[in-house]
């Protein structure tokens, strides 16, 4: 009898993890490579919460050089993740972020995917 009932927990453990995989992934059961990168997190992150950050306020933020800035903030722009405007305070270039609708799913997406791997680890 305490084998049936071990028996029947290792189901309802495995039956669990197959649940919480499909829900980690639905589509193809990894992270989102672009978004999963620290300095790029940052900045979809800081975004999520700002309506727009300038280049300097996001690079002071992140704690970041100018150049990896630039690099990541570009590869993001590629994906529709964040827009970038360009302009002039006098005679100041200003460089100014926000986060689209895409890039705001994209990290929902991310957050759940997250959200998923920790009750998974936690539960195991």
């Amino acid at each position: 009898m305490a084998r049936q009932s071990a028996a029947r927990k290792a189901e309802a453990a495995e039956r669990d993890v197959a649940r919480a995989r499909a829900a980690v992934a639905p589509r193809t059961g990894e992270l989102d490579r672009l978004i999963h990168e620290r300095v790029r997190l940052g900045i979809v992150s800081a975004l999520a919460v700002n309506d727009s950050l300038s280049f300097n306020e996001l690079k002071a933020l992140l704690k970041t050089t100018d150049g990896n800035l630039s690099v990541h903030a570009r590869k993001l722009e590629d994906a529709s993740y964040v827009t970038c405007t360009k302009s002039f305070e006098g005679r100041i270039p200003k460089t100014e972020y926000r986060l689209t609708g895409a890039g705001r799913r994209a990290l929902e997406q991310y957050l759940d995917h997250m959200e998923a791997l920790i009750r998974v680890t936690r539960q195991g």
